[in-house]
């Protein structure tokens, strides 16, 4: 059971990283971000930020919301106007912020998230962001059918995001945390979705 996708937190996180980029950003590379940002908060604080549906295809993890929404292909009215009031786009794959961020709709945490994931893989292109999701686990379990091409995605679990990359991944890796340390995140995580699954 899986919470409420928030659309306005997302476009929001897309406004934030291509403010961050200068004002425009490649699309698969703020895909990877926010799949990153989910990551971080829910290995901190058990929940994701935008609690997307996340599933594992050829390029990594991709939210499929958030995929739809950097794309533009957006079928409910009141969400696309959200997202034209902030962000535009053209041909080139490339995402264009048009107006300041609403950070109202961020907890303190998911800032942090934010700006920390920034901090740390923003310097890298799409194509090397797309190479270090390969390393992840919940891709991982995954890559066999995909490289089979058997299917073409297949979704993916968040419980599966606690797990720490185990190859060489050759890239900076923030994800290190220990059982003790994410024993705490993970409770929270199983009772929020509990709580979610109660309501819905």
């Amino acid at each position: 059971m899986k919470l409420e996708f928030d659309h306005k937190k997302a476009t929001q996180a897309i406004n934030f990283f291509a403010q961050k980029e200068g004002g425009q950003i490649d699309k698969l590379k703020v895909i990877k971000l926010i799949w990153l940002a989910d990551r971080y908060h829910l290995r901190k604080y058990g929940r994701p930020i935008v609690n997307d549906s996340y599933y594992a295809m050829k390029l990594g993890p991709v939210g499929s919301a958030v995929k739809d929404l950097s794309g533009f292909n957006v079928c409910d009215a009141v969400e696309e106007k959200y997202l034209k009031e902030y962000l535009n786009s053209d041909k080139t794959n490339r995402i264009n912020s048009i107006k300041k961020i609403d950070d109202e709709v961020f907890s303190d945490t998911d800032l942090e998230a934010l700006e920390n994931i920034y901090k740390e893989y923003g310097e890298y292109q799409a194509s090397q962001l797309v190479n270090i999701s390969h390393e992840f686990p919940e891709w991982k379990k995954f890559e066999k059918i995909l490289d089979s091409k058997s299917n073409t995605r297949e979704a993916m679990s968040y419980s599966d995001f606690f797990g720490n990359p185990t190859g060489d991944i050759k890239v900076k890796n923030i994800f290190t945390e220990t059982e003790e340390e994410l024993e705490n995140p993970k409770q929270v995580f199983v009772e929020n979705y509990k709580l979610a699954s109660f309501w819905l």
